[in-house]
């Protein structure tokens, strides 16, 4: 017997091993196993396993090896989920290996992975050497150990303000025992999870949940379901009892979501509803809790899983459900190898496993939007909010109208600070959207308009004022504010643009008695901040909570009853074609957190461009006519999601070397039939990390044609190592 087997290197090709007599009847398909490899271990997953063959079927003369042991006897993969990491391989073109790794939390694959145990102090219901054994001491902490049931020896000490002595004294006397017990490590632990009971439904939403439901899960599998619901219409509710009918069949679910800020309200209201059968999974967990998590999951013993896009590979035993929430957010597309779309492996996920997938939105990409009205989709609409509650008024603000009051364009038009004013006066919150972190988004010289860049990114610095220092947001280097300019020795310097600090100082000039909360990627990089920043939000402790995206869709805050959009033009003006559906989407997403409980909404709208018709159509919640006129300009531009789109990027320290070979794959390229392809041109990010970049744009009416011609010029012409080719089969930006 021999087995195909997955190296833990990316060189896209299976190994043949022996099996050993003694691992013939343990081994399955999915598992890790131990095998030589050269001169060294490796670790690799069973792809396949086959009858006996020649020695020298693998190779010119030479005997195959035999596996060493295998890892853990639970397969890692299930049969589904294994046909899906084929897929991705195939789709994207990358390594097998390399996905099949990010099918898998890297805290899961580490060699020394273990759960955590610990010494557990348990009473015994009798004393074996009676009362009168123990000093009044021993007897005190024996009661209380009776009464709270025991715990773990480090919790114990503390809360009795006792020893480890102690208790190694009271279990040699027979009143309790000491053991080492695995000890879960929680990602929820101390977090206030209320429990909560469904709540009624109205007739659109019941319409929907019907919808979802209705297909006959022994059957084929289902068409994915688009929940096109308003802001505020309930989708989370939906949600929640289309898992309910799931758990009550015994099958499992996931839910997606696009932000790590989302995942802790989301599945606090999940654990709320399903209490232990809730597992989290993203990255700002700690190893030891995506380890325990996931273990969890692979046992059945979580049954409801809630994270961001990894989270399309939880090893859900019986999977009866995948929900992808904000189906339209550009963070479910991974932007390393493999580069593939969560919304889409969620759908190929359900086709594998035959279960039913739901992709919620108020604002859905185009390409949900156009197979559900094609049919490929089915399409359940929530058009209004709970309880008839209406929408906001949304106003927008023509900055070049305030500019002429002011003689400069003004972070805070005059009409949203009276509106802050009103919402501080009756003790009512406020949103503040701004995509764009930092202080000033550039430093410029005065006298001779010198900007500082950074040396290895083709950007301006961005300075932030908490540290007085110039930061690049593509490398994440810094230098010091300058004292002079480089240029010209002036000492004058001009701060151009804002960023979420700069309108965080300027709100405090304006309102110095009033609470903020800054919530951007400076401000949440330690653990739990995005939870703990919501939470004080939430509760009342601040009135005015200011952000980038991670602010802008799938919070529910009763209170809010204003958003300000200070400058809707950010996504417009990016060298995109999908500019005007990122704004609309922005804009409409942004707005609706306004106004969602029984005090009614208002949103201003920052723009340059009131015009424009993304803006809006978003202000007047007119989903169905932009998408409309949208879809007519990219079928006329034959752009997604009338073809499909990929990118070719290349990367060298040498720009003649990254520019040639972008130029000669798209000469050689456009020999291909079907496919359109556009010249070499530099990237939007001339440079970034000391590499320049080339871009080559590939479009065509299948995936298999860009995917074909890729692997076809990969193979003719591999790129030397100081080149480097990044493929990303629907990207999802041209930057």
């Amino acid at each position: 017997m021999v087995a195909s087997v997955a190296i833990d290197l990316a060189l896209d090709r299976l190994f043949t091993y022996e099996v050993p007599a003694e691992l013939a009847e343990k081994l399955r398909i999915g598992q890790l196993l131990r095998v030589p490899f050269g001169h060294r271990e490796a670790r690799g997953f069973v792809l396949g396993i086959r009858g006996a063959e020649p020695a020298n079927q693998d190779g010119a003369g030479f005997a195959l090896k035999p596996i060493l042991g295998i890892e853990d006897e639970a397969p890692f993969f299930s049969k589904p989920v294994l046909e899906l990491v084929k897929w991705i391989s195939q789709y994207t073109c990358s390594p097998i290996e390399t996905c099949l790794k990010c099918a898998v939390p890297g805290a899961v694959l580490k060699p020394n992975a273990r759960p955590k145990e610990r010494l557990f102090v348990e009473p015994k219901s009798r004393l074996s050497g009676g009362a009168e054994s123990l000093t009044q001491y021993q007897r005190e902490l024996y009661d209380n150990l009776v009464r709270v049931g025991g715990g773990w020896m480090q919790q114990v000490c503390r809360e009795f303000k006792t020893t480890p002595a102690t208790l190694r004294a009271l279990a040699a006397k027979g009143a309790v025992e000491v053991s080492q017990k695995v000890q879960r490590r929680d990602p929820l632990a101390g977090r206030n999870v209320l429990p909560t009971k469904p709540l009624a439904l109205n007739d659109m939403q019941r319409a929907a949940l019907e919808t979802i439901t209705s297909a006959d899960a022994d059957a084929a599998p289902s068409r994915p379901v688009l929940l096109h619901g308003v802001t505020g219409s309930g989708k989370t509710e939906i949600y929640l009892q289309a898992i309910a009918s799931e758990l009550e069949a015994g099958r499992g679910a996931i839910v997606l979501v696009p932000e790590i800020a989302l995942t802790p309200q989301t599945v606090r209201r999940f654990a709320g509803r399903f209490g232990g059968k809730v597992a989290v999974l993203h990255s700002a967990l700690s190893d030891g809790e995506r380890y325990d998590e996931w273990h969890r999951i692979r046992t059945g013993e979580a049954r409801v899983v809630v994270g961001p896009r990894s989270a399309v590979f939880a090893p859900v035993r019986d999977l009866g459900l995948i929900v992808v929430d904000e189906e339209h957010d550009p963070s479910y597309k991974q932007d390393e190898t493999p580069r593939y779309h969560a919304r889409d492996v969620a759908v190929m996920r359900g086709h594998f496993e035959g279960c039913k997938v739901v992709l919620g939105s108020a604002t859905p990409s185009l390409e949900t939007w156009l197979n559900a009205k094609r049919g490929k989709y089915a399409l359940a609409s929530v058009p209004a909010r709970v309880a008839d509650r209406p929408m906001p008024a949304v106003h927008l603000v023509d900055l070049d109208e305030e500019r002429a009051g002011y003689g400069a364009p003004p972070i805070y038009s005059r009409f949203l600070l009276d509106a802050i004013a009103d919402r501080l006066r009756k003790g009512e919150q406020t949103i503040l959207f701004l995509n764009r972190r930092g202080y000033s988004r550039t430093l410029e010289c005065r006298e001779c308009g010198h900007v500082v860049e950074c040396p290895d990114c083709s950007v301006p610095y961005t300075y932030h004022l908490a540290d007085k220092c110039l930061r690049c947001h593509v490398c994440g280097g810094w230098r010091m504010e300058p004292r002079t300019c480089p240029q010209c020795g002036a000492r004058d310097f001009a701060y151009a643009g804002i960023g979420t600090q700069r309108a965080e100082s300027a709100l405090r000039k304006c309102f110095s008695h009033a609470r903020i909360i800054r919530m951007d990627a400076d401000s949440t990089s330690r653990k739990n901040t995005h939870d703990d920043l919501l939470s004080a939000f939430r509760a009342g402790k601040a009135d005015v909570l200011l952000g980038t995206q991670m602010i802008a869709k799938g919070l529910d805050f009763p209170n809010v009853t204003l958003v300000g959009v200070l400058n809707a033009d950010t996504s417009l003006n990016m060298p995109d074609f999908r500019a005007a559906e990122r704004t609309f989407q922005l804009v409409a997403q942004v707005s609706g957190r306004a106004g969602r409980a029984e005090k009614p909404g208002e949103v201003y709208v920052q723009t340059f461009s009131p015009g424009e018709p993304a803006v809006k159509a978003a202000a007047e919640g007119d989903y169905a006519g932009f998408a409309a006129q949208e879809l007519k300009d990219r079928e006329a531009g034959f752009y997604p999601p009338y073809c499909r789109l990929a990118t070719l990027l290349f990367r060298s320290k040498d720009e003649a070397a990254a520019r040639a070979w972008a130029e000669m794959y798209a000469a050689s390229l456009k020999t291909a039939k079907g496919l359109k392809v556009s010249d070499a041109t530099p990237a939007a990010l001339e440079r970034a990390e000391g590499w320049f970049r080339y871009q080559v744009l590939l479009r065509a009416a299948t995936a298999r044609e860009i995917g074909a011609a890729y692997r076809w010029i990969s193979r003719e012409r591999p790129a030397p190592k100081d080149v480097r080719i990044a493929f990303d089969m629907d990207a999802q930006s041209m930057v």
